[in-house]
């Protein structure tokens, strides 16, 4: 099975697939940010950022089952802020903002005052995530920071403007694939080359007809060329509008990923040109 995005939560469909991938890319939901579509079935709406970590963790050891034991994983994902202001009755007022807040204020989800948490703290979501997957078995390679130069404006005065978020590498094995050569990067006299650097200078670029938290695909391309070889399975659980997909293509590998919204199934086929997309229930 390849070039497939399977509709579904990704805990139900990705033990569907029959062949195993080199390399693994995606950015799941942010914790607390906005609504993908898909109920009850969303990741990012959890009680609590451990709760939302717990998930993901579950998640991932799912896409370890379908990696190769050289495979990698490239996890793009966001912090953000927690804010309590107390309300009445199950809409107590939570909000856990980054910029721009989709979801509503007031949200019935998320009624609880959350204990170790104070007003305006960063929650550190991605090193929660990082370090429990890397209790669960993975090993934790890197910390790559995605800086951009075009961030979010903030209205917030009494703190920097928030202009980056993480990428961690992940390998299923002590030794795995990766080949430094294919991501290296000019010189600065322009003479050379030199070993792409951990900070990844990658501005934001929206995609009309997808949610505005598309990650581009510049930030996609170097983990593809790195992390698999031409004629590889990249695998994507969050597919969302397809970028990854869209990438792994025109990289000439094929790809396959799993998708809870079946909204962007037009859109990704779009992209990639030649997917194809298979319907399944949600489980």
């Amino acid at each position: 099975m390849k070039d497939t995005i399977l509709y579904g939560d990704c805990r139900k469909t990705l033990s569907q697939f029959d062949e195993k991938a080199r390399c693994c890319i995606t950015s799941p939901p942010y914790y607390g940010l906005r609504d993908y579509g898909g109920e009850q079935y969303q990741i990012g709406l959890e009680q609590s950022p451990e709760e939302y970590v717990k998930q993901l963790v579950e998640v991932f050891r799912l896409v370890r089952d379908n990696l190769t034991d050289d495979g990698t994983l490239w996890v793009n994902i966001g912090d953000g802020y927690y804010n309590y202001k107390s309300g009445t009755g199950e809409y107590a007022k939570q909000s856990f903002a980054k910029g721009r807040q989709d979801l509503p204020y007031n949200n019935p989800k998320r009624a609880n005052k959350l204990d170790g948490y104070k007003d305006k703290d960063l929650i550190g979501a991605p090193w929660m995530f990082a370090f429990a997957m890397r209790n669960d078995g993975w090993w934790l390679r890197q910390d790559i920071i995605w800086n951009k130069p075009n961030p979010m404006p903030e209205s917030v005065r009494d703190r920097c403007t928030k202009s980056h978020e993480y990428i961690f590498l992940f390998s299923k094995s002590r030794n795995y694939y990766f080949n430094v050569d294919a991501i290296k990067e000019p010189t600065n006299d322009g003479t050379g080359l030199k070993r792409k650097k951990s900070v990844w200078n990658v501005k934001t670029k929206p995609y009309k007809g997808a949610h505005f938290a598309v990650y581009p695909p510049e930030l996609i391309e170097p983990c593809i060329l790195a992390g698999s070889e031409k004629n590889d399975i990249i695998l994507d659980p969050f597919m969302g509008s397809g970028t990854t997909a869209m990438v792994a293509k025109q990289l000439g590998r094929y790809y396959n990923g799993c998708e809870l919204n079946r909204d962007y199934n037009n859109l990704i086929q779009k992209r990639t040109g030649e997917g194809r997309g298979t319907l399944t229930e949600f489980l």
